[in-house]
């Protein structure tokens, strides 16, 4: 599953399972530290979101984990919206062609 929300500023949120636990968090955090070779530059903990902070082609983004809306990746920054949307999206598409 992968579906685009898009912000009242512009940005977009992609939600890649709107229904799953933590375990399928940690695994999307892995693959992407795994095969996009991605490091997280910061990870806020709480006892029902993560945020998981990393860079990717020169964009920060966040991975997001909330116990009831599941895991979705969103721009951290509101500038440079277009370029911001389509990396969202393509980490996206990278990851709905994975299996958890």
């Amino acid at each position: 599953m992968c579906y685009e929300l898009k912000t009242n500023n512009g940005c977009s949120e992609a939600v890649i399972d709107d229904n799953c636990g933590i375990s399928k968090f940690y695994a999307i955090a892995n693959t992407l530290a795994k095969d996009l070779k991605i490091n997280f530059l910061n990870q806020i903990d709480d006892a029902e979101t993560l945020d998981w902070d990393f860079q990717y082609r020169g964009q920060f983004l966040t991975l997001h984990y909330n116990i009831f809306n599941g895991v979705s990746i969103y721009p951290q920054q509101m500038k440079n919206v277009a370029k911001n949307n389509n990396v969202v999206m393509e980490v996206a598409h990278f990851l709905e062609n994975r299996i958890y």
